[in-house]
């Protein structure tokens, strides 16, 4: 209606007053409700064609869609076990803090897996213990086999001389029997040596390596036991709580109700506009919103992304073919918009419905010493045109409150 307006001030006035002092006519006698048309046919003709060009010029320099929302991801309430609910720490809906407890699953099975691996510490320590105590003992077999074995070799050793200076003296069954006494004395040194290193390695390397096991085992019977404990994971709202005790809860089925953190829904605006202006929406464009939720106010915002992708062209492999029929309605392009000043979204609940506008801006193309006497103008008045749609936005947001209280019944 206000380029209506505005193109009948240039063409349908300029061919009344023409048509009145030039020619002569007047309204009620030449120029009638039935001869309006034939009259001034070329003041509304030139009035359509300029109506439409410049909103053809507003809306696609200076897009505008009222497919807008501050869109927010709630924080689902589920545990990372299945589990029946033994505690609740909290009632219905209210404020929570980050890493406060919010219920906690039976914790049985896990509290005995926990005290499994405590005693399992406690008893390679005992293990490490004994091993100490039978490394002494094996010291002290080593020193004892090799007493044993001395006094073989030396008992062996006198034999021998003894039988080297008269054969008949000693027999000879008699050093044999002591050649194989001094072979087992031997034997026996080697074994205890043995024994001493075994008993060794448990020390140094088995009974520890049992022990950090057991440890281990306790840590991830201590992390099973915590999670049976649902902390918050941000600070913000609990919604749509209504667990009680006895409940049984499924982290993919079944979870315990819906966390919305603090700051959700609170920094950005996003806006979905149409296909045609996709060469228009760059980073950087200054725009206004007006919410809902903040009625008869308007939010300075700029543009600071705009996606690369339709979301309505997307598509999951299946096993049948995609037919682009399918596609009911076109997609948008998705731009987010963040208000010029730290506060300019206060007040406006997260998730409300809003109206947006971008507003397109060629100062840069003016200022280039590149562009010709006519672009400039023309680019001065397509950046001028933006005012119209501002007007628009501020009578939305002026009968936004009528319209959706009145007219709806909402």
């Amino acid at each position: 209606m206000l380029e209506l307006m505005f193109c009948s001030l240039l063409t349908i006035l300029p061919d009344y007053l023409f048509r009145r002092y030039g020619q002569g006519r007047r309204i009620g006698k030449e120029i009638t409700l039935y001869s309006v048309w034939f009259e001034l046919r070329w003041g509304i003709t030139a009035c359509a064609m300029l109506t439409i060009g410049l909103i053809t010029v507003i809306f696609y320099n200076h897009p505008s869609t009222s497919n807008a929302a501050l869109f927010f991801r709630t924080v689902p309430i589920v545990p990372e076990i299945n589990g029946r609910v033994a505690e609740v720490y909290i009632r219905g809906s209210g404020r929570i803090e980050k890493g406060a407890p919010i219920f906690r699953l039976d914790s049985s099975r896990q509290e005995a897996a926990a005290e499994t691996a405590r005693r399992k510490i406690v008893e390679t320590d005992a293990a490490l213990t004994v091993a100490r105590s039978e490394l002494a003992s094996n010291e002290s077999k080593i020193q004892e086999a090799r007493s044993d074995l001395q006094q073989a070799q030396d008992e062996l050793r006198t034999k021998q001389e003894l039988m080297r200076r008269n054969a008949n003296v000693v027999a000879q069954r008699e050093i044999e029997r002591l050649e194989v006494m001094v072979a087992g004395r031997e034997a026996a040194v080697n074994s205890a040596i043995a024994a001493r290193d075994t008993a060794q390695i448990r020390i140094s390397t088995l009974l520890p390596a049992e022990r950090e096991s057991a440890v281990a085992a306790l840590a991830q019977a201590q992390a099973d036991l915590d999670k049976t404990v649902v902390r918050a994971g941000v600070t913000g709202r609990v919604e749509q709580f209504a667990l009680r005790v006895g409940d049984i809860v499924n982290p993919l089925l079944r979870p315990g109700g819906v966390l919305i953190p603090e700051e959700a829904g609170r920094s950005s605006l996003q806006a979905g506009f149409s296909q045609i202006e996709a060469q228009v929406m760059k980073v950087g464009m200054v725009a206004e919103a007006t919410c809902i939720s903040k009625p008869w106010v308007i939010i300075p915002m700029v543009v600071t992304g705009v996606q690369d992708f339709i979301a309505a062209g997307q598509f999951r492999g299946g096993e049948q073919l995609i037919d682009v029929q399918q596609i009911a309605r076109p997609g948008t392009i998705l731009t987010f918009l963040e208000p010029l000043y730290p506060d300019g979204l206060d007040g406006v609940t997260p998730g409300s419905s809003c109206i947006a506008n971008a507003y397109s801006s060629n100062h840069d193309r003016i200022e280039s010493k590149e562009t010709g006497s006519v672009k400039k103008v023309v680019l001065h008045a397509v950046d001028a045109v933006g005012l119209v749609h501002a007007m628009l936005l501020r009578i939305q947001a002026l009968v936004l409150p009528i319209q959706t209280l009145v007219f709806t019944g909402h």
